[in-house]
Order: structure tokens, then C-alpha cells, then sequence
């Protein structure tokens, strides 16, 4: 074989390593370059302290090692035809991914100012960890990335997510020995069951083991060969290994295993493919172990640096006169005069190894899911409406009917399998047992003949109890142009609270670059939610997750209450139809009574926040109270709290608002859906009292109303109040119940006198009356059981 047909075909070869150090020497360089350098990029004048960045920020302990895995992925990409992408789990450590983008081009793509060529190499460095540049980690602004690097625990989860119904795909996904201790990446190893060899891709996981987080060793480390091999062993995968620090020993032996796991992994697919043999097989991972900080300074201040933890960020400061010398020889040794020519691009010979057109890794349309992203068919929510006669008229489960519509979506994306379902072995739990009329549960571990819904082919992906692992599934299959949804227990989402800021954080930059395409809306539903856990109290109740979203960017976060059944299905289909939103819906799955026609609730859910005309009577003239709720038990606690003060008080005119969209609460001024000024006058007055009902931590609504005209605002909401009672006690021991509804109401308007102060008293009896039946019956008052809306019209 001559040296041509070595470089063409990508085998193994000494030239082909030489050349491939060379490219790994480059990436090294021009990392280093972008943690230090202002100027004087390619060191062709002496170096001076006015060449080098006042504040060294960013970190370089993870990056040679990345560097080095990307050189030979490039390798295998060209080799093997392969469509792959790179997840980078390390975290900071950004400069490796934009020195190899910028190598292979992908990155002057995007951002055509940064050249390659000298002087692009110097706003290259420049714009790295400085002022109006880009962050230290692998970000959105990255081309190629779909995992922001900020925090860690996620990369395993998203790389898995990305291959899900992507047959061709291969995720290569470096896991860093410090992020390997979070909970969600060790739960991430698990994956692997849920991973169909015919209809989906591969993740190729490698574990970088460089043996220290910020300070400290990491354990996997520090335990034995042996060990970690039967770890990885008793989780599913065959491990190969990769250790030592020489250079081109590594380069020969890294490029022979990877030779080995992309050739198992096709061999893998190939029989799943050909005998339509499902069944789990051994999939291949690597454990790459190298010096953290390899090839930087050895010894700095007298301290060792390439090895330790004291390479985990800079290597030097820059504070002493004689790092000015090190820094040089350090960038030096990479001879950069090597793989520069004259005007400061990649030699030609070191730049033809990169893989060509979108096989570039910073240029896959999956990384970049909005390219390759399809609208969902979709049948039409509207033949799915809860037939509703009159307002209140029948009792219905939410969430049993969007099963059926959630099914039929199934059934319209049969052929295109691009939709699925997320959620923590609640999917029945939810109420959303009509999906497995359609399609099963993603599963492919042993079998027993009384399970039920399990298959290798399943769409509904809740076999496994984690939050954090369908979460981050879900944002992988969705940032590589995919539609699903995430259904958790209202309490128990919280455990995603920062997987959905950081993915919340994604979307508000990506939307200002141009070059990012929209992708699928990110859309939640909180099912269980606090009013009803009769079963398991205090632990099941939390709706703060509102809170936490509702402090997202404006053009980001979306939050839908729908009271009924009609609305839901409303709700659900602009949401899954939306993009580059966080939409989170909060439902009901229990009994309750239904409110609107489906055409009433298109109209109410379109405006998403509405006067009620037939709960109320004060059309024509002004209304002395409003009372407003927000949720699927507030709202019904407001209706019966309207019926009580009518049969009471006829002469009260009462205006009832029921809220769907919570973001119609903030000013247009703050919230794209916001009310102006106006629209929230006419329709809550401005100084009339408002009851407001609602379904989470009062401090929501007082913080989204704060600069509204009327003040004489009284939210009543969830105050950590109640355990395992009865439904209606839960509601009374936070005091949204009708009565403390009533009792309110009649507080704010002294003019009622004597008449609200009967009224209040019947209502401290009816508490009181509450507490002895349920104490002695364990049930709610036949009265609260059995009410029926009564129209205060009549």
C-alpha cells in the first residue's frame, strides 16, 4: 500500500498517525492560544506581555484529551462513512470543540469574521472568555454541539436521546471522570437497554479518565483496572481500553481501538438489521485514560502541573514575569510553524484529514436539529371534545382524554417515527393508558409473560425511574429535530428544575443566532398535582416548578392551566405543534367536572384568559367583586364559592375570570402574552376586589400582577399545608376551599355589613362542621361530594 491510498483510505499507517498528531498538535495550539493570547497569534515576533490577555479564564486539564479523542473520530468518520456527531460531558473546556470547528472549517461557516487565516486566528483567541466573546464551555454558539457544557450529568442521557429513531446516527459521547460521579450520568449507563440496534443509532460512550475534578481525584481513578472493568461489564458494555501518555503509542493504539468499536458496533447492526434480531447485544464503550493537562507545562512555580488538579484550569496566571517565557515554550512545542503556512491557515496535507461537508462533525444537521426537524401529522384535537351539554353538567379525566389523541398521533407518525413519550414509570399513573392501544413501552431487557405494553420497538419511553434520564432523553431527541413530550408528577419534576433552566437558557441564545434552526418546544405536563394525594400527602406536593419557569426569559417560558378536559386538548395541540419554547402544562387526572364545549374552549384557551358570562351576573354594569382562579381546583372552588354567595347575596354582582395562560397575569411590557394595561382592567376592574384563586404559591400571582393598577389583589394558593386527608381537606387547610373563598370575599366588601357578617359566621360553621364529618367518616360532606354547579343567571 503507498502512502496515498494510506491517507485516502484512513487505515493504519505511520504516516497517517504522523499526520494525525500533527492535527491533534494544531487543535492543542489553538486552544492554548484562546485561553492566553490578545495577539501575535502564531508567536512570529517575540512575545510580550501586551500579546497576552489581562485575565486568564477558561480551563485546559480536559482539553488535550478531547482534542486527541476528535483528531481520531475524524479518522473513523472518513473511513467508515460514518454520520456522527460529538457530545462533550467534560463541561468547560469549549476551546478544544471551536479549535477542532475552526480546523475543519465549520466554524468560519457560521461566523465568517473568524477567518482562517492569521488574522482570524486572532479574534479566534480573542473573543474566548472575554467581554461580548463567548463562554469558556461547549455553548450554543458552538457548531456541532447539542449539550450545553455548563453543568454536568447530561451528555450520556442527551447522546442516547439524539440516536433514538436515528438508524444512521452514531453519538460519540465523552463522559469526564468528575462528571461521572453525578447521579443522572451514573444512572446514564443504564441506556444501553433502551436502545433498538434496528430502528435507532449508536452511542459510542468514552469514559476520559484523567483522574481529578476541580481539586480532587476522581474515584473512577482511582480504583483498579479490574474494577472499573467489571463495572462496565455488570452495566451492559464491553470496555476497551486506552492508557499511557506517550504521544504516538496513544495515537497507535487509540486508532486501533477505535478501528475495533466502529466495526463491532457495525457488525452489531448489521445482524439486527439483517435477521431482525432486536435483542440487546454488548455494545462497545472506551476508557481513555491520559494525564490531565497532557502536553502542557510540566512544572510551574514549582509546582507540578501536567498530571495533577493544578491543570485543570490555566495552567499559569500569568502573574510572574518568567510565565511569559514558559507560555511561549509551552505554545512553541506544539511547532506551530508545522502546521501554519505564511497567511496562518492549516497546511493542506493536516487540513485534508478533516471529513468533508456536513460529515464534519460541526456541521451535522443533527447538531443542528432544526434542519432536519418535520411538523408532526396531526389529527384534529377538536374530534376528540368532551361532549359537554352545560357547564358543569358531567365529571371527566383530563388526561384519559388526551390519551386518545396522544394515541392517534402515534397512529398519524407510524411511518416517520419521529414522536415520543417521556415520563418515569407514570404513564398510566398520568392516565395515559389509550397510547398503549397503539404503540408499547421502549424496552429491551428480559421479558416476563405477565408484564404489560414491553417491546424493543416501544415509543414510550417510562421504563426506567428517572426523571433525570427521560428528561434528557427527551432534550436529545428533540435538539436533533425531533417532537415528544415529558409527563411527570408535579412534585417530583422538580427534580429537573436545572435540566430545564439550562435547556431554558439553550433556546434564549440559540434564537439569536441565525444559523441555529427552531426545534420542537421542550413541553411538560405536570400531572398528580398538589390538590389531590390522598394516598401520599405532603411528600407528593410542590408546585413550585412554576415559579422556577416562570423566571425564564420572557420569549422562552410558556405556562398552561387548562380547567378542563377541552382545554387541555387545546392547550396540548399548540404546544406540541410550537417551537423553541419550554411549555409546561398543568393537568388534572382525576374526575372533575367539565366546563366548556370544545368551541368555547378554543376561543377561551386562544385568548388564554377569559370573563366567564355564564358563571357570572354582571353584564351591564359594574361587578363588586371578581372572582378569578387558575388551575382545575381552583377554578372549581370559585364556582362553588359563586353559587354559595348567590343563593346568599342575589344582589352581588359577581364576575368570574378563570386564567389559562398564567403569562396573560404579567404586562405586555414583560411578557409577549401579557395584558396591556388596559385589556387587564376590563376585565379585573381597577380597584374592585379580586379573590383570586389559584393553583400554586400565592407569591406567583403578587409577583407577576406587582405593577398592575389594582391592589386589592387577595391570592389564596398552596401554603405547605396538608398531608394524607381527604380531597376537600387539602383545599381547606390551605384555605382555597369555597367557604374560606366566600369568608374572603365578604371581608373585602365592608359595605355588605350585617349581611356578610351572617354569612361569615355560616361559614366558620360549615369548617367547622367539615373537620367533625370528616373526622368521624373519613370522607368529604355529602354537600362537597355531590355538588353540581348551579348557574347564578337563573
Amino acid at each position: 500500500m503507498n502512502s496515498n491510498d494510506c491517507l485516502e483510505k484512513q487505515p493504519l499507517c505511520d504516516e497517517m498517525l504522523t499526520k494525525m498528531d500533527a492535527w491533534w498538535r494544531a487543535a492543542n495550539y489553538l486552544a492554548a492560544g484562546q485561553l492566553y493570547l490578545l495577539d501575535n497569534p502564531l508567536l512570529r515576533e517575540p512575545l510580550k506581555r501586551e500579546h497576552v490577555k489581562h485575565k486568564i479564564v477558561g480551563h485546559w486539564g480536559t482539553v488535550p484529551g478531547q482534542n486527541f479523542v476528535y483528531t481520531h473520530l475524524n479518522r473513523v468518520i472518513k473511513r467508515y462513512d460514518l454520520d456522527m456527531i460529538y457530545i462533550s460531558g467534560p463541561g468547560h473546556g469549549g476551546n478544544f470543540m471551536v479549535a477542532n470547528t475552526y480546523m475543519e472549517g465549520s466554524y468560519s461557516e457560521v461566523y465568517p469574521n473568524v477567518s482562517q487565516d492569521t488574522e482570524g486566528m486572532k479574534k479566534l483567541f480573542k473573543q474566548f472568555s472575554f467581554p461580548g466573546g463567548i463562554s469558556s464551555h461547549v455553548a450554543p454558539e458552538t457548531p456541532g454541539s447539542i449539550n450545553e457544557g455548563g453543568e454536568l450529568g447530561y451528555s450520556l442521557a442527551h447522546a442516547f436521546g439524539s440516536v433514538f429513531d436515528n438508524p444512521d446516527l452514531i453519538t460519540a459521547c465523552v463522559v469526564g471522570d468528575g462528571e461521572a460521579e453525578t447521579g443522572p450520568l451514573a444512572t446514564a449507563w443504564q441506556s444501553n437497554k433502551f436502545l433498538n440496534p434496528i430502528n435507532d443509532g449508536a452511542v459510542l460512550p468514552i469514559l476520559h479518565l484523567n483522574g481529578y475534578k476541580i481539586s480532587n481525584p476522581t474515584i473512577f481513578s482511582r480504583i483498579s483496572h479490574e474494577e472499573i472493568e467489571s463495572f462496565f461489564k455488570g452495566c451492559g458494555w464491553e470496555p476497551y481500553f486506552v492508557e499511557g501518555d506517550d504521544p504516538m503509542t496513544m495515537h497507535k493504539l487509540m486508532a486501533e481501538t477505535m478501528d475495533t468499536v466502529i466495526e463491532k458496533i457495525k457488525a452489531i447492526q448489521k445482524n439486527a438489521r439483517e435477521n431482525n434480531d432486536a435483542s440487546r447485544p454488548k455494545w462497545p464503550m472506551i476508557v481513555l485514560r491520559t494525564p490531565k493537562g497532557w502536553t502542557g507545562p510540566k512544572v510551574v512555580d514549582g509546582n507540578q502541573i501536567e498530571g495533577t488538579f493544578r491543570a485543570h484550569q490555566v495552567p499559569m496566571d500569568m502573574s510572574k514575569p518568567e510565565h511569559l517565557e514558559q507560555l511561549k515554550e509551552w505554545m512553541l512545542s506544539y511547532k506551530p510553524e508545522e502546521l501554519f503556512d505564511e497567511n496562518g491557515r492549516l497546511v493542506p496535507e493536516i487540513a485534508a484529514l478533516a471529513p468533508e461537508g456536513n460529515y464534519r462533525m460541526g456541521a451535522n444537521p443533527h447538531a443542528n436539529g432544526g434542519l432536519l426537524l418535520r411538523d408532526l401529522r396531526m389529527p384534529d384535537f377538536r374530534d376528540y371534545a368532551f361532549d359537554v351539554p352545560f357547564p358543569g353538567s358531567v365529571e371527566g379525566q383530563d388526561m384519559i382524554e388526551l390519551g386518545g389523541f396522544v394515541r392517534d398521533i402515534f397512529k398519524l407518525n407510524k411511518e416517520s417515527k419521529n414522536f415520543r413519550i417521556f415520563g418515569p414509570d407514570e404513564t398510566m399513573s398520568n392516565r395515559l393508558g389509550k397510547v398503549f392501544e397503539e404503540t408499547n413501552r421502549d424496552w429491551n431487557g428480559e421479558k416476563y409473560d405477565n408484564d404489560e405494553f414491553l417491546a424493543t420497538d416501544g415509543r414510550v419511553m417510562d421504563s426506567m425511574l428517572s426523571e433525570h434520564m427521560c428528561e434528557g432523553w427527551l432534550e436529545g431527541y428533540i435538539l436533533t429535530g425531533r417532537h415528544g413530550f415529558f409527563a411527570s408528577y408535579e412534585a417530583f419534576i422538580r427534580i429537573i428544575d436545572s435540566m430545564a433552566a439550562q435547556h431554558a437558557k439553550w433556546l434564549k441564545v440559540t434564537s439569536e443566532l441565525p444559523w441555529r434552526q427552531k426545534i420542537a418546544s421542550l413541553n411538560l405536563i405536570l400531572s398528580s398535582n398538589v390538590w389531590q394525594q390522598d394516598h401520599n400527602g405532603f411528600t407528593h406536593q410542590d408546585p413550585g416548578f412554576l415559579d422556577h419557569i416562570s423566571n425564564k426569559k420572557a420569549d422562552v417560558a410558556r405556562i398552561y392551566l387548562p380547567p378542563d378536559a377541552n382545554c387541555l386538548l387545546s392547550c396540548f395541540d399548540h404546544c406540541i405543534r410550537s417551537k423553541n419554547y419550554v411549555n409546561v402544562l398543568v393537568t388534572s387526572k382525576h374526575p372533575r367536572p367539565q366546563w366548556l364545549t370544545m368551541e368555547q374552549a378554543v376561543k377561551h384557551c386562544t385568548q388564554g384568559i377569559g370573563i366567564w358570562d355564564w358563571a357570572s351576573n354582571d353584564k351591564g354594569c359594574e361587578p363588586d367583586v371578581v372572582l378569578a382562579c387558575c388551575g382545575d381546583t381552583p377554578t372549581l372552588e370559585i364556582l362553588a364559592a359563586a353559587t354559595i354567595l348567590h343563593k346568599n347575596m342575589p344582589d352581588l354582582k359577581i364576575r368570574v375570570v378563570n386564567v389559562v395562560d398564567l403569562m396573560k397575569l404579567q404586562p405586555q411590557s414583560e411578557h409577549p402574552h401579557g395584558l396591556s394595561d388596559v385589556e387587564y382592567d376590563s376585565i379585573f376592574t381597577k380597584d374592585k376586589p379580586i379573590i383570586f384563586a389559584f393553583h400554586g404559591y400565592r407569591k406567583l400571582v403578587h409577583e407577576l400582577t406587582y405593577n398592575r393598577h389594582n391592589r386589592n389583589l387577595h391570592v389564596f394558593g398552596y401554603m405547605e399545608e396538608g398531608t394524607i386527608t381527604t380531597p376537600f381537606d387539602m383545599r381547606v387547610q390551605n384555605e382555597i376551599d369555597r367557604f374560606h373563598l366566600v369568608k374572603a370575599t365578604v371581608e373585602s366588601l365592608p359595605q355588605l355589613g350585617n349581611k356578610g357578617a351572617y354569612l361569615n359566621q355560616l361559614m366558620c360553621d360549615k369548617l367547622v362542621e367539615h373537620k367533625q364529618y370528616i373526622a368521624e367518616y373519613g370522607q368529604d360532606l355529602p354537600e362537597v361530594r355531590n355538588w353540581k354547579w348551579e348557574s347564578i343567571n337563573d
